[in-house]
């Protein structure tokens, strides 16, 4: 048992919430971007911001608006891997390039993948340097050369990524950059937004109407924002952990202070329904595209006349005396 003096130590909960895309559906091109998955929450937010024509609502005009969601299952995939090799020489490392690539492809079409679902993409070639030292001088100079490429292989079943995986580990590649997810029906799917949106407008109007007795004219389209989000961009990361901490300055700077290791969980942070008046596909139980529409329109407004007095049988309706 250590004892200090005045030295606390204090048992902590510290939950660190860095948002970082990765995991299967993301790929590592991601990881080095904090704040991917807060964008769509803010850039839905943004969408919804209030005017200064619309602050106040006028005695003769109103804004109604609709924000829908929908959750889209990709049609077809992209992975993306990245391979470097380095040599002595230009050729050297070229040759290495060729073998793995070469390898990798052949268990590529061993699993279906057929040519034109494969292609190699030339990133780099660049000189590394190295130092030399000689006595108190380190003097740099070039020690080799690099190779970078890419290759990208199509797919559409979603359970294929992990054979890809496999044959990637066997050419000894293990940079998965990305994977891309491809929704080829866009245009149906905005279709679909526009739908749901205007049948929410008019919803809103019609109790509206109903309950405050708003008549609606025709109305105006003021806003009409689309908006798609991919599971590149959604994922977050979050470290949670318990330690102990010293209280005082004076402990902190007398130790060494060596942190464990604190292992990151990765999840798919998905745009969730709160924000909406509708949503499509609402349960999500593995990544999707996110698609979205706000739509605003301007209605000008009167206030529904009140009924006309009752006119008594046989003659003219009475006129109220005054007092």
């Amino acid at each position: 048992m250590i004892t200090m003096g005045r030295l606390v130590l204090i048992l902590t909960f510290m939950t660190v919430i860095s948002h970082v895309c990765f995991g299967q559906a993301g790929g590592g091109s991601a990881v080095f971007r904090d704040g991917q998955s807060v964008t769509p929450q803010a850039n839905e937010r943004a969408k919804r911001a209030v005017t200064k024509d619309e602050m106040p609502p006028t005695a003769t005009s109103m804004f109604l608006d609709a924000s829908v969601l929908i959750n889209v299952t990709a049609d077809e995939y992209v992975a993306v891997f990245g391979i470097s090799q380095e040599g002595a020489t230009l050729e050297e490392s070229s040759q290495k390039m060729d073998a793995t690539i070469a390898q990798f492809s052949n268990d590529l079409r061993q699993l279906g993948v057929g040519a034109s679902d494969l292609f190699v993409d030339f990133v780099a070639q660049n000189r590394i340097y190295g130092y030399e030292v000689a006595g108190d001088l380190a003097k740099e100079k070039l020690a080799g050369f690099e190779v970078k490429k890419n290759v990208s292989v199509h797919y559409k079943d979603k359970a294929f990524l992990d054979k890809c995986i496999a044959a990637a580990s066997r050419s000894q590649i293990f940079d998965l950059i990305k994977v891309d997810y491809i929704e080829r029906d866009i245009d149906t799917i905005r279709t679909k937004l526009m739908e749901i949106a205007t049948r929410v407008i008019k919803r809103k109007a019609a109790n509206h109407e109903r309950l405050l007795g708003i008549k609606f004219r025709q109305p105006q389209v003021y806003t009409e924002k689309y908006s798609s989000y991919y599971p590149t961009d959604m994922y977050s990361a979050y470290t949670a952990y318990e330690s102990e901490d010293m209280s005082t300055a004076y402990y902190r700077q007398k130790f060494t202070v060596q942190g464990a290791r604190k292992n990151r969980t990765f999840y798919f942070d998905a745009l969730t329904a709160e924000s909406f008046d509708h949503v499509v596909n609402p349960v999500v139980v593995e990544p999707v595209i996110q698609f979205t529409l706000y739509l605003k329109v301007k209605y000008e407004t009167g206030q529904s006349k009140p009924p006309a007095p009752a006119r008594p049988k046989g003659g003219k309706p009475q006129k109220r005396r005054a007092g």
